[in-house]
This record gives C-alpha cells, sequence and structure tokens, in this order.
C-alpha cells in the first residue's frame, strides 16, 4: 500500500527540511512537500521527531555460526533495529568457518537465513594463501575483502603482515580491501589491571605504520583500501596526503573513539577494551576534526561482543577486545556531536550515505526517490540512560550513560520491523 511519511524535520540531500515521504512497494516515489495531498495512508511524525534514512552499518561481528553464544544473527538484527539501523554488512571472523571461501560464505548465509529483521551482507577475508578464493568470493557477492596486518586474536583467521599479494589479485576486479591496521612488532604484551599499562602496549606509532605500509601497497598495486576503525589521530596528515595524490583510499571511525577517553577508563573495566585502543581526549577530539574534514569517510559501530565471561575479566592483557554498541551507536555519537556544534543531518550522512556509498549501495542510506524505504525516526533531543539492550549480552561501557537521541521506530522497505517477524533480505555487492 501507499503511505506518507509527512515530517516537519526529514533528513533529505545531507539537511534537514519538511517533507512528505511517499512510498510505494517498498521504495520512495516521491520527495515532496510536507503538505502536499496524496492518496495515500499516512504517518504524521511527532512536532520532536525526525525522519531519518535507515542506517548502514558495514563493521558488525555477529559472530554467527560456531561463536553464537557471544551474539548471533537475530539478537544483532533486533539491535540493529532497535538502533536504527537497517543495513548491516558482517565481519568474517570470530564466526567459524570464517568466511575465507565460497564454502564458508554458504554456510553463514544459511544460518543467517530466516533470522534477520534487518537487511544483511558479508564480508569476505584475506588470510595467508587463499588469494586464488578472492575473485570466487567477490563474484559470489561479498562486498569486499578484511585482512588483519597482526594477530587477529582468533587462530583461524591469521593475520597478513604484507597483504600486497591479495592486493594484487584484488586490483585484478578492482575489489576492495579493508585492513586491521597496526603494526604487530610495534604492539607489545600488557597484563593487569591497569589501562594506562594496556594503552601504552599499543600506541599510536603501531597504527601510523601500519597504514603507512598499507598505502604504500595501495600505491604499488593500484588497490581499493579502506581502513577500519581509526583511532590514531597522528595518521590524518597520512591519510590525507595519500588521498590528494590519487591512491584510492577510505576510513571509518567508531562511535568509542568518539564518545571515549583514555583518562576515563577506570582500571579493570575491561568493557572498554578494544584494539586499537581507546586513546587520550586530545586525540578523541582530533579524530573529530578529521571527520569534519573529511579524511574520515564514516563512522560504524565495530559492534564485537563477546560473553561476559569472555569480557569481563579485570585484566586487560587477557579480556576480548571488542565494545559493544550496534543499537546505540547513532545516540552516543550524537551526544558527543552535538556538544561540538554539529547537526543532526551532519551525523546521520556519516552513519548512513557514506557507509552505503562504500559498499556501493545506492538505494541504502539515503531518502531519495528510487531508494529503498529504509527509515527510521528519531527524537534527537529524547534522552534516555543505557540499560537493557537487544543484544544477546548486556556487557558495554555505555551501561548507565545519559544518551541523547532515542530511536521510536524503525522502518525496513516502508514496513515497520516488527522483532519477531524476520522480514530482513541477505543482500550482495552490485545490487542496484
Amino acid at each position: 500500500m501507499r503511505t506518507v511519511f509527512r515530517a516537519a524535520r526529514a533528513v533529505v540531500d545531507g539537511a534537514e527540511r519538511p517533507a512528505a515521504v511517499l512510498v510505494e512497494g517498498g521504495r520512495v516515489e516521491a520527495v515532496l512537500d510536507r503538505d502536499a495531498t496524496v492518496d495515500a495512508a499516512e504517518i504524521r511524525l511527532a512536532d520532536d521527531e525526525v525522519l531519518i534514512p535507515g542506517l548502514v552499518d558495514t563493521h558488525v561481528h555477529v559472530n554467527e555460526p560456531g561463536r553464537t553464544e557471544w551474539e548471533g544473527f537475530a539478537s544483532a538484527t533486533r539491535a540493529a533495529a532497535a538502533g536504527g539501523v537497517t543495513t548491516l554488512v558482517d565481519m568474517p571472523l570470530n564466526a567459524l568457518p570464517p568466511t575465507v571461501d565460497v564454502t564458508a560464505l554458504e554456510v553463514k548465509r544459511k544460518a543467517a537465513d530466516g533470522q534477520c529483521v534487518v537487511d544483511v551482507g558479508f564480508w569476505g577475508g584475506a588470510v595467508p594463501g587463499n588469494e586464488q578464493e578472492l575473485r570466487a568470493l567477490h563474484e559470489a557477492g561479498v562486498f569486499g575483502v578484511k585482512c588483519f596486518l597482526l594477530d587477529s586474536g582468533v587462530p583461524e583467521f591469521p593475520a597478513m603482515p604484507d597483504p600486497r599479494g591479495a592486493m594484487r589479485e584484488l586490483a585484478a576486479f578492482d575489489g576492495l580491501l579493508l585492513a586491521h591496521a597496526e603494526d604487530g612488532a610495534l604492539v607489545g604484551a600488557a597484563h593487569g589491571r591497569r589501562y594506562r599499562d594496556f594503552l601504552a602496549s599499543r600506541p599510536r606509532a603501531a597504527e601510523d605504520s601500519a597504514i603507512a605500509g598499507l598505502l604504500r601497497a595501495a600505491r604499488e598495486t593500484g588497490t581499493r583500501v579502506h581502513v577500519v576503525h581509526l583511532s590514531s589521530a597522528d595518521a590524518l596528515p597520512l591519510l590525507a596526503a595519500a588521498r590528494a595524490d590519487g591512491v584510492r583510499v577510505t576510513v571509518e571511525t567508531c562511535p568509542h573513539y568518539l564518545a571515549l577517553a583514555a583518562e576515563e577508563v577506570p582500571d579493570g573495566d575491561t568493557r572498554f577494551k578494544c584494539c586499537p585502543p581507546v586513546r587520550e581526549e586530545a586525540n578523541r577530539d582530533a579524530l573529530w576534526q578529521g571527520l569534519a574534514d573529511g579524511v574520515i569517510d564514516m563512522v560504524v559501530s565495530d559492534h564485537s561482543p563477546a560473553t561476559p565471561e569472555l569480557k569481563g575479566t579485570g585484566d586487560f592483557g587477557s579480556a576480548w577486545g571488542g565494545i559493544a554498541s550496534l543499537q546505540i551507536g547513532l545516540p552516543v555519537v550524537w551526544t558527543e556531536a552535538r556538544r561540538r556544534g554539529w547537526s543532526f543531518a551532519d551525523v546521520v550522512g556519516r552513519m548512513a550515505a557514506a557507509p552505503a556509498d562504500l559498499v556501493g549501495l545506492r538505494r541504502k542510506g539515503r531518502i531519495a526517490v528510487g531508494a529503498d524505504a529504509d527509515l527510521a525516526v528519531v527524537a534527537p533531543d529524547e534522552t534516555f540512560t543505557v540499560g537493557a539492550l537487544a543484544h544477546r549480552h548486556p556487557t558495554t561501557p555505555y551501561a548507565g550513560r545519559r544518551l541523547h537521541g532515542v530511536v521510536r521506530g524503525t522502518w525496513l522497505r516502508g514496513a515497520r520491523v516488527d522483532p519477531h517477524r524476520p522480514a530482513g533480505r541477505l543482500i550482495e555487492r552490485g545490487e542496484t
């Protein structure tokens, strides 16, 4: 049926304005003046609500199959929908088997099928010795492949310190390489409860060195590269210079690097552990500047949960390194952004259109004629305290925080998401 969403505030073409968004057949049919006369069922937003495109999160560890006790497609996609995320792309590692060949990709698709309440796509993986699998993964619909330049933390996904072989293979068909960029030679061991010891074990120099090497390899091979979860602001000049020289590099950062600061992390509170680590307040400010300048293209969650037993050990050396935030990424970022003078539309653009563009999903992440009618209704000025979440486990460093931005509803292809009725699709690279 035809539906019209009438909003005094809607994020369209990167800015807020009044609009009537007409939806039919799961897509946006027209973007009209707010009071335009149309023959359609009507959803009228409240004065404190903003209509936004569904967010696109291209960095999510769902962990199913194999480690479903850590998360899983059912719980992850329910959490996504509750946070206004209508499309996510699942990372190739932490599930068993990892997505390093087409057989493993089909195993993962089978595990996801029928469980998802939002749309889900997949990354492949690049590990030593699987270069011959990369074209087949690409042709099977993954959006790109990810490698680790140092130990990944799980033995079945080994490090690729020199990714040039994989990059040359990817360049032959214009594939995309994502890289966890830390230099293992500059990363030390850390044990104990003191956060400053853990932070010192993974210095900015480790990121900077790995990113410099990745950019050299990208120049040599011509491969498109994407730096995941940037935490070191010292790397921003390297990235800006490479882009100016024509290197095809994109960059993401994450809510935890924009909202948390090392000075605030309590000793022993391993809910804050992630790799690379949350760094100092001054570094956080510089990341915000990099985002404003466009050196950092987007903000995605790097949702990487684990069981409470693995996450909450109190020892920063042994605890699992990952932040759970899929459901609350938008309010975490918006709470910090609003105090810095950012507009809500600016935040939405970096969490919706920008990641959609990374993976070539032109019908996602925007309110535009022909786009999928993936929408969310948000009250940006309303506050809430982080409590129970739809994630499988409640362990998050944001527990008890007061945040701005309440998601009041999420629509997938024009239908309101029902967390008990999976209607999400498994999507592939090249869909238009």
